[in-house]
């Protein structure tokens, strides 16, 4: 188990500007990464109602379970993450939800009991990923639902130089903010359609 503070910044983009930053970003020594977010949620949409998400991440053979929560104590997500396995991972996604320790104390926590959990689907995402002025960009093509859409992701370490080296991206490819739901809300709106 481990835990994480995670700052990001994201935009939503059209695919002719998917395309353009990742021409720009070629020569930056992209790495692809092949990834699926398996979700989970209540019924009643407890993990939304408390600002949190759920999810198995399959990638390279490996998969671990997240809880992404507000960050008590400042900016950014706590992300708090336990490694599971494949056979652990179809069985959550099979409705035998397993237990994991910090996973499971972080919910109770927020009064969601385990066990009212359900498998809500999977989002396939194709990563393009490279460092760039002392932050991490992500270009994201995700897949779900009948769906594709394109976002740019930034991780800093501080959330001002983030913002700051964010801005510049997207003024000098002259794209306009966004609101950006989360991959999750996308993901769950897509179902309500």
């Amino acid at each position: 188990m481990s835990q994480e503070i995670e700052i990001e910044f994201k935009n939503l983009l059209t695919n002719e500007e998917y395309q353009q930053l990742v021409k720009h970003f070629h020569s930056y020594q992209l790495t692809e990464i092949e990834q699926k977010n398996h979700y989970f949620e209540t019924t009643d949409f407890q993990l939304k109602k408390h600002h949190a998400a759920l999810r198995i991440r399959e990638k390279q053979r490996t998969f671990q379970l997240t809880l992404k929560q507000p960050n008590p104590k400042g900016p950014g997500l706590l992300e708090t993450h336990c490694p599971i396995t494949p056979d652990e991972a179809q069985q959550w996604i099979n409705g035998h939800i397993i237990g994991k320790d910090e996973v499971s104390k972080a919910l109770q926590a927020i009064h969601i009991n385990i066990q009212d959990l359900k498998y809500g689907g999977m989002l396939k995402t194709n990563r393009l990923e490279c460092t760039y002025d002392y932050t991490t960009v992500v270009l994201d093509q995700s897949h779900y639902n009948g769906y594709t859409d394109y976002e740019l992701e930034l991780e800093a370490e501080d959330e001002q130089h983030g913002k700051t080296v964010f801005q510049q991206l997207l003024t000098a490819h002259q794209i306009p903010k966004r609101k950006t739901p989360n991959k999750i809300e996308r993901f769950y709106h897509t179902l309500k359609i």
